[in-house]
């Protein structure tokens, strides 16, 4: 259940954004999710991705700093409160999330948010024994 996610670490300079993703787009890398992190002199964009690791082959080839990394994803109610009965679920086991981000698919009333914490494995456990619903990785990159 666990989801390979590429961070690019990018300069906060003009243009640089768009080198990355032209980058992948020249490779045929479809982006399925993205989140994107800055501060004054950098910033860290996420992606989620069909090939991680062909993405990560050719954005080093280009000469972008990268890093792969497993996220979690579930699948939840795209309404008020979805969220946060999750985020409840978390706090009452005592999970911290280092971050998350989401994104809408095809299934109008349904939303898919990515998750990352320390500890996948107890995570996952978590979410599970709470009834959430696991987005397995061929389902994601597929959306």
């Amino acid at each position: 259940m666990k989801i390979k996610q590429i961070s690019i670490f990018l300069e906060n300079k003009k243009g640089r954004l768009w080198t990355a993703l032209n980058t992948l787009a020249g490779g045929g890398i479809n982006i399925r999710a993205l989140s994107i992190a800055d501060t004054s002199d950098f910033g860290i964009l996420r992606l989620i991705v069909p090939e991680p690791e062909k993405a990560k082959k050719l954005l080093e080839e280009n000469n972008f700093i990268v890093k792969m990394k497993e996220v979690v994803a579930i699948e939840l109610s795209d309404q008020p409160g979805g969220l946060s009965s999750v985020l409840k679920l978390l706090n009452d086991s005592d999970i911290n999330l280092e971050y998350l981000y989401a994104f809408v698919h095809e299934k109008k009333d349904k939303a898919i948010v990515l998750l990352s914490t320390d500890n996948l494995d107890t995570l996952i456990d978590v979410l599970n024994k709470g009834g959430a619903s696991l987005v397995p990785p061929e389902e994601v990159y597929d959306l």
